[in-house]
């Protein structure tokens, strides 16, 4: 998985490139954590983004839980089998997904 990172002014758009699972969740989560500070709104772009497992999902749900108290999070250009994974595991509900 590839992530690219934009910063512009307190808006972070986080490109993800691959798949989105438990080798590289880790990855992002490590990313997230040092590039939330002074943002809020975190924009994870899904465009390139083939695959999410449930351990990219927990990433999700920690950088919304981290920008529900800082901002906002949305997410934008999932395929439909990531926007399918949302729904079945009621993520949709949770998640803004554009």
């Amino acid at each position: 998985m590839t992530i690219n990172k934009t910063l512009n002014a307190t808006e972070l758009t986080v490109a993800l490139t691959g798949r989105l699972d438990t080798t590289t969740a880790p990855h992002l989560e490590a990313e997230l954590k040092t590039s939330l500070t002074g943002v809020d709104s975190l924009v994870m772009d899904f465009a390139e983004l083939e695959y999410i497992s449930s351990a990219g999902l927990r990433v999700l749900l920690s950088a919304q839980k981290v920008m529900n108290k800082q901002g906002k999070m949305v997410i934008r250009h999932a395929n439909e089998t990531i926007l399918e994974v949302f729904e079945v595991t009621g993520f949709a509900d949770i998640l803004t997904v554009e």
